[in-house]
């Protein structure tokens, strides 16, 4: 008695592991005045873990499983039991009707989900079905992309190709990005007409000239790109000084 009295002296506290009868999973590490009372703990662990104080019995088990002693006066501090750090705390829900009891707490499966009718569902606006279904109208159907695609003539785009070579110097839009001009021509799996490939001076591009499965060109990694000619402006472009924008 006079240990407890003496470790009850100034506001000493102490780390307490505390567990459940009901909640299996339920675990915390709490720190307690050994100032309070056994009520006052009791009421504490019932905002944690959902068990009333009239319902609640306590049980103190030291850092080896044995059992120390029953809280069973609520009116004595918590520092009359003698709990040192790191002794579990162990709390038993007497009341079989308790909101813990059964397991729900713990699994999902058994909490009764809220279930709407399709009807209802169907009337509400803002569901995620109707903004799926605005956005799919947006958006033509294959059918509809197939047959634009047909109406594109074989030699679509040949005209702005004719001051276009292979090996030339050339700028593209959009952003201005620089390169060499390193395919003119036909790439089908791309759509039809005509396109050109281009070898970007700096790794700008999407593909090292492999394009779906066919090889049109070859540059390095990430510096290829395919584009349409009228995106393409042949002329004496240099290399960018990387540099450049930094002299005044």
């Amino acid at each position: 008695m006079a240990s407890s009295l003496q470790k009850m002296e100034g506001d000493e506290s102490v780390l307490l592991r505390v567990t459940h009868s009901n909640l299996k999973t339920f675990t915390a590490d709490i720190r307690f005045s050994l100032q309070l009372s056994v009520e006052a703990v009791k009421d504490k662990l019932w905002k944690k873990c959902g068990t009333s104080v009239n319902s609640m019995h306590l049980e103190l088990y030291d850092d080896v499983r044995n059992k120390i002693a029953d809280l069973t006066d609520n009116s004595k501090p918590l520092g009359f039991y003698s709990p040192l750090e790191g002794f579990r705390l162990h709390v038993v829900d007497l009341d079989p009707s308790s909101v813990t009891s059964g397991g729900w707490l713990e699994d999902t499966s058994l909490v009764e989900k809220y279930k709407i009718s399709e009807e209802a569902y169907k009337q509400r606006e803002g569901t995620f079905r109707k903004y799926k279904e605005k956005l799919t109208s947006q958006i033509p159907s294959t059918v509809e992309a197939n047959a634009f695609i047909t109406q594109i003539p074989d030699n679509y785009m040949e005209d702005p190709c004719a001051n276009i070579k292979v090996g030339s110097r050339c700028e593209v839009e959009p952003g201005e990005k620089r390169g060499v001009v390193k395919f003119v021509g036909r790439a089908e799996p791309l759509g039809p007409g005509f396109w050109v490939g281009v070898q970007y001076d700096e790794p700008l591009g999407k593909h090292d000239g492999m394009v779906k499965g066919v090889r049109y060109f070859e540059c390095p990694p990430s510096h290829g790109g395919m584009v349409r000619p009228v995106k393409v402006k042949v002329g004496d472009y240099p290399e960018r000084d990387p540099f450049e924008e930094d002299e005044i």
